[in-house]
């Protein structure tokens, strides 16, 4: 019998690895195919667009007739294709690694995105983040886009920090940050909306993106004999770097970015391995107020963001004034009794 040895060991890994890999290559190259003949499919009914509906509902029976046993030949279906085809060229489909997400994605993308660059964009963060279709439909409702790739965001990361690490901290940052999944009221101290992010860490995480690890809430740093407390810590293992955030809310004040600034100071010096990037900091309010926030970083020595976060309530005006008050509600309740 074969003793197991570390040479042994490795050699199975080894196969293992390959196979794995070889099935992900099969499977993409498949998927690849299917959104080519998919773009393919959509080039027929466009250039046979003069027919309208008819040529779709005509196509859709005969494909079904042709081929009983697949699916995908519905009249909605062949739709997705027609569209498909007016964002993609079978090019694109190595290009860009359109077959490494599924249909099902494309087709979220494609009824809730309206141009080619977002659609790229929601594409590369699902292979990045490995979205589930769920998952990609709630940050595509979320606006991700316009918060993280377009939102022109506040801070001093351009003056304090390298080039590269730089770019990476702000495509990182998000403006808003949405936190509509904790439960808020409008007697919640910040303490308070702590104690609920924290107990929702999960989706915290996901918020905030790829590679925060929780450090801490109310992280303690002696500093001179005397106690200071970060609201929340984080450790980003893409950016290498500690993330400090303090959490208000009301309105940005000056003040609070000399306040980031001494802990990001500490968080440097005692914390920080020597193989660490600098600290980041991250000032979390419900008004940012653009003008004084840039004033209160412009002078600031270490990076530091400035950006709004929205809560449950925080509905847009004329959805608020479609919906009852409180008093309407229970009033008529009242009644009923």
């Amino acid at each position: 019998m074969l003793t197991p040895s570390n040479q042994y060991l490795q050699a199975v890994e080894e196969i293992n690895d390959y196979v794995n890999q070889a099935k992900c290559r099969a499977s993409v190259s498949v998927n690849n195919e299917i959104m080519k003949t998919n773009i393919f499919i959509g080039n027929v009914i466009i250039r046979n667009s003069e027919w309208g509906n008819k040529f779709v509902e005509n196509l859709s029976k005969d494909m079904k007739m042709r081929f009983p046993s697949a699916k995908g030949y519905s009249v909605r279906n062949l739709k997705y294709m027609k569209k498909f085809a007016q964002i993609f060229t079978e090019d694109d489909v190595d290009e860009y690694g359109l077959g490494r997400i599924t249909w099902s994605h494309h087709q979220i993308l494609m009824s809730k995105v309206s141009n080619r660059e977002e659609y790229i964009w929601y594409l590369e963060k699902t292979l990045e983040h490995k979205w589930s279709v769920d998952d990609l439909t709630s940050q595509v409702k979320s606006q991700l886009y316009e918060r993280q790739a377009v939102a022109n965001k506040i801070s001093n990361f351009a003056r304090r920090l390298p080039a590269e690490q730089k770019d990476m901290v702000l495509s990182t940052m998000k403006d808003p940050y949405m936190f509509d999944f904790i439960d808020y009221t409008e007697e919640m101290l910040e303490t308070d909306i702590e104690n609920e992010l924290v107990k929702n860490v999960t989706s915290l995480l996901m918020e905030l993106g790829t590679g925060f690890a929780f450090m801490g809430q109310q992280y303690h740093l002696e500093v001179g004999g005397k106690d200071f407390y970060i609201d929340l810590l984080f450790y980003n293992t893409k950016l290498r770097c500690y993330v400090a955030i303090d959490l208000k809310t009301g309105e940005f004040k000056p003040e609070q970015a000399g306040k980031m600034n001494f802990y990001l100071s500490a968080l440097d010096d005692l914390v920080k391995a020597p193989e660490d990037n600098p600290s980041v900091g991250l000032i979390l309010c419900r008004d940012e107020n653009r003008t004084i926030a840039e004033y209160a970083l412009r002078d600031m020595s270490k990076p530091i963001g400035v950006s709004e976060y929205h809560l449950c309530t925080d509905l847009p005006l004329d959805l608020k004034n479609a919906l009852p008050a409180v008093e309407d509600i229970r009033s008529r309740i009242d009644m009923k009794k």
